[in-house]
């Protein structure tokens, strides 16, 4: 007799695969059993993460792909289907970088970081969505970033980017929500994370690039993408420096510009110089398996206090009313004992100015 749906491993598919957030997302998938597209462009890198697969006891599948091209990206979301069956997350992670002031950009570079970072997630979710809409149900992840609402100096191309897929996921869940669908759509919004992107993203500034401190592992952020294929929210946002990013661009955005054109382009370097020609994976894929970590673990953190409490939001505000009507039932039953003793009471602790006549009176220092 066929296994019914819900006893078969949840089949997944991730792009950026190879390295960094995508890898360590690949291995928090597998942890649970999951059959897993792996989708990138580097085949060491795959194949590295596919064994991490098959160790955990999942299953994997290669899929060197651009996602660049949807033609690219729509033959690997069928040839998951055809593998391991209809698709149920699908997550969108593969990203482009190029460290850069805004003037010495080319046309190309705007343009391949558009095509990765923005239009990537356009093809990815398309190819998801044509799947997922006829069976009304599957989940799509969007790896966001702070910076999809707060842009900085010299990322000008991958901020512009990360916008434009918010744009494009609000408008979309609109229209899913229009059309009565339950396939869900949720952003997961990242801080600063330590992955070897900032060994081999192109860059024209003096010295190595490095992400904006205070930083954060890549397993913290698998966690979460995982954690949100499971729960329907709208969005997360992963660590306090992306929540005050957020509110900060709400309500002093000017401030923030002046802040980061005195802090952002120091914020984004260490003080090691680097060659200008050191070679970078903007259009090609550098050889070798890099794995989920970049150079930055010392001092990287492995857990968000903030990520925690996120998760655990309705415990945290029942928390907060049950502490918050128990202060005002000790105020309360304050009140009401000094009312008992003929006192009135003083929200200071202390007799008002009226009770203090009534003592003076008592005392005979009143006529």
């Amino acid at each position: 007799m066929k296994a019914q749906r819900h006893h078969h491993p949840r089949v997944v598919v991730i792009t950026g695969a190879s390295a960094g957030v995508g890898r360590a997302t690949v291995r928090e998938f597998a942890r649970e059993g999951a059959w897993i597209g792996l989708v990138a462009r580097s085949r060491d890198g795959l194949e590295g993460a596919r064994k991490e697969v098959e160790a955990a006891g999942g299953r994997a599948l290669v899929l060197p792909t651009d996602v660049a091209y949807p033609d690219q990206v729509e033959a690997a979301a069928a040839m998951v289907e055809c593998r391991f069956g209809p698709i149920d997350v699908w997550v969108n992670n593969a990203m482009a970088s190029v460290l850069s002031p805004a003037l010495k950009m080319t046309a190309e570079e705007y343009q391949r970081v558009t095509d990765v970072t923005y239009l990537g997630y356009v093809y990815g979710t398309l190819a998801a969505l044509r799947r997922m809409v006829p069976r009304d149900a599957g989940v799509i992840v969007q790896v966001g970033s702070a910076l999809a609402y707060r842009s900085i100096p010299l990322q000008s191309a991958y901020c512009g980017a990360k916008h434009a897929v918010q744009g494009f996921v609000d408008s979309l869940r609109s229209e899913l929500l229009h059309d009565g669908s339950r396939v869900h759509i949720t952003t997961v919004q990242l801080p600063a994370v330590n992955t070897p992107q900032f060994d081999w993203i192109k860059s024209r500034m003096p010295c190595h690039p490095q992400p904006v401190p205070p930083i954060y592992q890549p397993e913290v952020i698998a966690r979460a993408i995982v954690w949100a294929s499971r729960h329907r929210r709208r969005e997360i946002s992963i660590g306090l420096p992306t929540v005050k990013a957020i509110v900060g661009q709400k309500f002093i955005p000017g401030l923030l510009d002046y802040y980061l054109a005195w802090k952002g382009y120091k914020a984004q370097q260490t003080n090691e110089p680097i060659a200008p020609d050191r070679p970078n994976n903007l259009f090609h894929p550098l050889p070798g398996d890099h794995g989920a970590h970049g150079g930055f673990d010392e001092g990287a953190y492995a857990f968000s206090l903030q990520l925690w409490l996120n998760q655990r939001r309705l415990w945290v505000a029942a928390a907060a009313l049950a502490v918050g009507g128990y202060l005002a039932s000790s105020v309360s039953t304050r009140r009401n004992e000094r009312r008992l003793d003929g006192e009135p009471f003083s929200p200071t602790g202390g007799t008002t100015g009226s009770a203090r006549v009534q003592a003076a009176r008592q005392g005979g220092l009143y006529a």
